[in-house]
């Protein structure tokens, strides 16, 4: 009975693990606009409002592209907003950046998709975009 239980466990453990990696991401569910005047630290992501010049949706997405494990989901520089999906390493969780040029402001909003907290993970990668392109 032990044994069945493990396996059923294990099983379960791994139909979890094929879901999070291979669930669809719906661009419009997540290729959102983001909202926010002010800089926010949010349980589950940050939202970020910096001014950055009318170039800087095209510096940041350079930055991003070359993000381990990140890939763009919809829109474009072109279009003025950007959403990018980033896996984290081991559990592969996704987390989506929005990124809106606003005439010489980034309106950026990043979040998990499951789960309440990020661990500061969302944070991290986004302020330090924002510290590579600083200076371009």
């Amino acid at each position: 009975m032990a044994k069945m239980v493990l396996w059923l466990l294990i099983g379960f453990v791994v139909l979890l693990g094929a879901y999070i990696r291979l669930a669809p991401s719906d661009p419009g569910l997540w290729h959102v606009t983001p909202i926010g005047e002010a800089n926010q630290d949010l349980a589950g992501g940050v939202i970020r409002v910096v001014e950055t010049g009318p170039k800087g949706l095209a510096r940041l997405d350079a930055v991003a592209r070359e993000t381990p494990r990140t890939s763009v989901l919809a829109g474009s520089v072109q279009e003025g907003m950007v959403t990018y999906l980033t896996r984290s390493r081991v559990f592969g969780f996704p987390d989506y950046t929005t990124v809106q040029q606003d005439g010489n402001m980034l309106r950026i909003y990043a979040r998990l998709r499951f789960g309440r907290r990020d661990f500061g993970v969302n944070k991290a990668r986004v302020d330090g975009w924002l510290t590579s392109i600083e200076g371009q």
